[in-house]
């Protein structure tokens, strides 16, 4: 079984500026779960002048109850981020996917970041599309196999309603997720265009979250009860 979910979602912010917060994403208030960060490849396209980036984050995360009953013990997970920038054609294209248990839930993240053509009174907007596929193939020979030799309790079950719980499960988080990634976002844009590039890593270097808490007035509450850790 196989669930999309599309979002369609605007910044306020020219795309070089959206595009340069993407990548300096992590750390920001909304992402306390994020450990750590890896490029792991970086390539120039000679032919086309894109750039080619590929980066790991770790992240930490309980699994809903739920689903937890039917997985190992899960407190850490890798995603795989691939993203092609444009710069000629002010195109950004993102894919991030899960490495852990894929098996028993793929969630393949994919987006793309253009200008929009609505203009504000501002410099501009940036448009982002986002379609997310989960897939679920708990019930397959392997998976069952692997699952029953981490945790051998699975006596009493029926393959299409955990499928279906999982994913329903996934499209919950996922839409959480995009939440808390849209308010980093803004986080960090509005201090790139306070500080600039060099001000906002000497600021996440520094873990100096606590002045950062200013920047979007209104929600100074909302960010006091997030716990700020550094790797």
């Amino acid at each position: 079984m196989v669930k999309f979910y599309e979002n369609a979602f605007s910044y306020d912010y020219q795309w070089p500026a959206v595009t340069l917060a993407y990548f300096l994403r992590y750390p920001n208030p909304y992402s306390t779960h994020v450990i750590s960060t890896d490029t792991l490849a970086s390539e120039l396209d000679p032919v086309t002048g894109n750039l080619h980036l590929t980066r790991l984050h770790l992240k930490r995360g309980k699994l809903p109850a739920s689903v937890a009953r039917f997985l190992p013990k899960i407190k850490e997970s890798y995603i795989l981020e691939h993203s092609v920038v444009d710069v000629k054609n002010q195109r950004l294209e993102t894919e991030t996917r899960n490495l852990d248990w894929e098996g028993v839930l793929s969630v393949v993240e994919s987006q793309v970041y253009t200008p929009s053509a609505e203009r504000t009174t501002r410099d501009g907007k940036t448009d982002v599309q986002t379609i997310v596929r989960f897939e679920s193939r708990l019930g397959s020979g392997k998976v069952v196999k692997d699952v029953e030799e981490k945790r051998g309790f699975f006596s009493n079950w029926t393959t299409g309603s955990v499928q279906r719980s999982i994913e329903l499960v996934g499209v919950r988080r996922m839409r959480e997720g995009l939440g808390r990634s849209r308010e980093g976002m803004k986080v960090v844009l509005e201090q790139l265009r306070e500080r600039g590039m060099v001000g906002v890593l000497r600021e996440q270097r520094k873990g100096g979250w606590e002045r950062w808490k200013k920047a979007w007035r209104g929600e100074g509450e909302l960010m006091d009860d997030l716990p700020i850790e550094r790797k």
